[in-house]
């Protein structure tokens, strides 16, 4: 491959250069124009965001939430004493946010915009382990070895989280009969070292709620047998902004008294571009005040509690855009109109021979199938992912977690933006697709298959 980028002559201009080397800093200037033109015609190359149905991310914003973006662009979330309004405007939002996942007292709550939910989570985990550290040491207990407990279905970024701040991750495997963490053997895994565990409203693998309300419940029960109490942190990186809207009376928020911090991905099911996300805490009191920072050096006195500094302010204002411009009857058509997409697809699905079904889409607007047992030995979903790109449609095929790996699987995210009428031609292209790997007269090669799962 060249290490040049050759400009196009019909753009070349004259003293100006026309080839770029890829990994040095040019040495000349290009007119803005030029350099435009170079970024543009590689961007051009990336994927068509829409057809993407492996990604969580929003990929779509109207035209006045872009210029609202292109005036904000230069807004430092961090320096709240230099753009006041926008730090209001944070706090709005996630006050907003904990009214809809009903803490018992708004005002009392505390919350804060991260960079995605990753953030929010490592947050709500460093939370956890400083109130069971604080705890300990008040006791005369040893801190020295932390666990979580977390399905093995659990996003990578509780995998860095153990990782990063020393905590043993205790993983409880997924299995035909227990689909997600629901709470079944948990005495198991907990003891006088656990943090906290971790309910995931929305598993990364296949879209299924875990029952939050269930996990409390046994360890409820935990607790009356062994005297621990144990708080949880519900990752809502999806459902957080789908559960309230769409099933509004299901407890999996704040009104399970021993959910500790909720966080969620703004720039998911928010409806937000990449990247914002949200935690919010039930009280101040589960915020242990040695973890935010008093910052006086941008001017005045701030309070910081973040893993970053400096960070975009315009997705924040972003969000209060949405918040104003759809309120809670527009969130609840936009995330209906997504979930009724994926119910359509599913069905479609369920249809076919060839496929069986690990969820409908009815918890937040994303499904799992696997192959059907003995249908064929001529093909597998890794071969009909490639047909699908073809298509130019991302639909990723991957092994299931620890205990289930043998089981591989296909998922599909429906985001605002994939329509009726594009789910339709997707089902054409899924049903022309398995009619020509089913037609084949040999078995496809299966040298050198790889995953394509896509948080």
């Amino acid at each position: 491959m060249s290490d040049q980028n050759q400009l196009n002559p019909l753009f070349a201009r004259a003293g100006e250069a026309t080839d770029f080397p890829l990994n040095a800093l040019p040495p000349g200037e290009s007119l803005p124009e030029t350099a435009y033109q170079v970024v543009h015609d590689e961007a051009m190359l990336d994927g068509n965001s829409r057809l993407n149905l492996a990604t969580f991310v929003g990929t779509w914003m109207d035209p006045q939430a872009n210029l609202l973006y292109a005036e904000t662009a230069d807004k430092n979330m961090v320096d709240k004493d230099e753009y006041p309004q926008t730090a209001a405007i944070e706090t709005r939002c996630w006050k907003m946010i904990a009214g809809l996942w009903n803490a018992p007292d708004v005002d009392n709550a505390i919350g804060t915009s991260t960079i995605g939910s990753s953030e929010a989570c490592m947050l709500g985990g460093l939370a956890l382990k400083r109130r069971w550290q604080l705890r300990r040491r008040a006791a005369g207990l040893s801190t020295e070895k932390p666990n979580l407990i977390l399905s093995s279905a659990v996003q990578v970024c509780w995998e860095k989280f153990c990782n990063y701040w020393d905590v043993e991750p205790r993983y409880v495997p997924i299995t035909d009969d227990h689909k997600c963490l629901d709470g079944f053997e948990l005495e198991k895994y907990v003891d006088e070292d656990t943090i906290g565990v971790v309910a995931i409203m929305g598993v990364t693998y296949t879209g299924v709620y875990e029952p939050v309300a269930a996990i409390a419940k046994a360890l409820d029960h935990i607790q009356a047998e062994t005297g621990l109490d144990i708080p949880i942190h519900v990752d809502g990186a999806s459902g957080g902004m789908i559960a309230p809207f769409l099933q509004p009376d299901l407890e999996w928020d704040f009104r399970v008294e021993r959910v500790a911090s909720i966080s969620t991905s703004a720039h998911k099911y928010g409806l937000v571009y990449p990247g914002l996300g949200w935690v919010v805490w039930r009280t101040v009191d589960d915020l242990p005040k040695e973890l935010v920072f008093d910052v006086t050096y941008l001017g005045g006195h701030m309070p910081s509690f973040a893993l970053n500094f400096s960070r975009p302010g315009a997705q924040v204002l972003l969000q209060y855009y949405l918040f104003l411009r759809l309120g809670w009857d527009g969130y609840y058509k936009v995330q209906k109109a997504s979930q009724d997409v994926a119910v359509y697809l599913s069905g479609e699905i369920a249809k076919m021979p060839a496929f069986d079904l690990w969820n409908d889409g009815t918890d937040i607007p994303v499904f799992a199938w696997q192959l059907a047992k003995g249908y064929t030995d001529k093909w597998n979903l890794y071969h009909l992912s490639e047909r699908m790109r073809l298509k130019g449609w991302l639909i990723p095929a991957y092994p299931m977690p620890d205990n289930l790996t043998d089981v591989v699987v296909q998922r599909i995210v429906v985001r605002n933006g994939l329509s009726r009428n594009l789910a339709e031609s997707l089902m054409l292209d899924i049903t022309e697709a398995v009619a020509y790997l089913d037609a084949l007269e040999s078995p496809m090669p299966t040298e050198g298959q790889v995953t394509s799962f896509t948080h």
